[in-house]
């Protein structure tokens, strides 16, 4: 006897694989959603923790800035410390200075020169007097320049021949004029004593 199957085999036969399909899609969309979950999750978690570092490092910056700023006052402080304290220096400089110009001017001035005055205004002094010859003169010049610790580029002004004296005390000396400058601190030990003396002591 021949059996024939009446039921629709091939609807149920697509029924099945419709739902097996709707199955495996609900499957990738819940495996989908689940991936993006935990992707997305590990994201924020970097991204949580990439701000952290930022804030910390805008914090840090933001102390260094202080500090920066703190660094700079004390800088200035010091800068008007240190400026301070050289004003200090050159007063207690300054107000010993007519004592050792005095004994500067006897070590250095040559014989055969002969000082009538001096003017110093702030650190220029103006020598003027008589001098026997260029020669003695230059000797003055030198000194100053080169062997005095306190007193330093000397300029020549003026020089001229003149005559001193009268009748037989008559005599031909060389009037001149020179500028020089004064060395603020050029040593560190006591002032030294005071000695009189006179500056026209070097006589022609």
């Amino acid at each position: 006897m021949v059996r024939i199957n009446l039921l629709p085999h091939r609807e149920a036969r697509r029924k099945e694989r419709k739902t097996a399909f709707v199955a495996m899609l609900v499957a990738a969309m819940f495996a989908g959603g689940l991936l993006v979950i935990v992707v997305g999750g590990v994201i924020s978690s970097r991204i949580a923790v990439q701000n952290e570092r930022n804030e910390f490092i805008q914090a840090e910056n933001t102390k260094l800035d202080v500090q920066i700023r703190e660094i700079a006052t004390l800088k200035q402080e010091i800068a008007a410390l240190k400026a301070r304290q050289q004003a200090v220096e050159d007063l207690q400089s300054d107000r010993n200075q007519p004592v050792y110009l005095m004994d500067e001017l006897v070590k250095q001035v040559p014989d055969g020169i002969y000082l009538r005055a001096f003017k110093q205004a702030g650190q220029k002094v103006t020598l003027n007097g008589h001098a026997q010859s260029n020669e003695h003169v230059s000797t003055l010049l030198r000194n100053l320049g080169n062997v005095s610790p306190w007193l330093e580029q000397p300029e020549l002004v003026e020089i001229r021949a003149a005559t001193t004296g009268q009748g037989k005390d008559l005599r031909r000396v060389f009037e001149f004029t020179v500028n020089v400058a004064i060395k603020r601190s050029p040593r560190t030990e006591a002032t030294p004593a005071i000695v009189p003396v006179s500056v026209a002591s070097n006589r022609p």
